[in-house]
């Protein structure tokens, strides 16, 4: 994976197909493409429509992030890994959760196929209150940490976190590594059902690789014209 600096900005900006349907995905992948370079597959998509929702990548030239977040016995996962690879994703999730024989399972898997692996540390969607209930007595920022530091070392390549871990990610990980912030509203937008968000400048102020950006986009009066002030802000900030 290129380092964050050479990437293009359209290349950065990450688009959820978060849509009940083929068709409709495709339409709402078809206002933004001219702005977004990578198409995220999510569980609903992918449940409903399997492969073919893979498809709208090479049908509309972008790469395509298959996020299943991956999460069972290391076999089961390195199977999964490999038919994914099969498919042509360009970037797949599994969850760092899974511990350290799953993760080394799934790198291997990886190996040669083009695919970067990124695993989810602790999702935007949960706060201290919420990992307490599962059991988990660390702050989201150091459970983030000591999960990133698990991925790499079973030789993940890149992680998903949000934008209050990823500048001490990159510190503490290096240049090399891919770092994913979800949970990206531009200035004056709604938090939605995200705990933990960031504006496009400041995630890549602080060292993200990839911003996905869904509802932003998605839900404006003028999708196209939202990724395109969004690309112009990755620029921007990438300067």
């Amino acid at each position: 994976m290129s380092a964050p600096g050479s990437l293009a900005p359209r290349s950065r900006l990450v688009f959820p197909l978060d849509y009940p349907t083929l068709a409709e995905a495709r339409r709402g992948a078809l206002r933004v493409r001219e702005s977004v370079g990578v198409l995220k597959v999510g569980l609903e998509l992918f449940v409903r429509e399997g492969p073919s929702a893979v498809g709208l990548g090479q049908e509309l030239g972008c790469d395509i992030f298959l996020d299943l977040k991956l999460h069972d016995i290391p076999a089961t996962v390195r199977r999964a890994v490999g038919s994914a690879a099969a498919l042509g994703v360009r970037y797949l999730t599994v969850h760092a959760g899974g511990g350290p024989h799953m993760l080394e399972e799934a790198a291997a898997a990886a190996v040669g196929t083009g695919v970067t692996l990124l695993g989810v540390t602790v999702l935007t969607s949960l706060d201290a209150e919420d990992l307490r209930a599962v059991g988990v007595a660390a702050a989201p920022a150091e459970q983030t940490v000591r999960l990133a530091k698990l991925a790499r070392s079973a030789g993940i390549g890149g992680l998903v976190c949000s934008t209050a871990e990823v500048e001490r990610l990159r510190s503490e990980l290096g240049p090399d590594v891919v770092l994913v912030t979800p949970g990206i509203r531009p200035s004056g937008a709604k938090a939605d059902d995200q705990k933990r968000v960031g504006t496009p400048a400041s995630a890549i102020a602080a060292g993200s690789t990839l911003l996905v950006v869904g509802r932003p986009i998605r839900d404006a009066e003028d999708p196209a014209e939202a990724a395109r002030a969004i690309v112009a802000e990755i620029a921007d900030a990438a300067r």
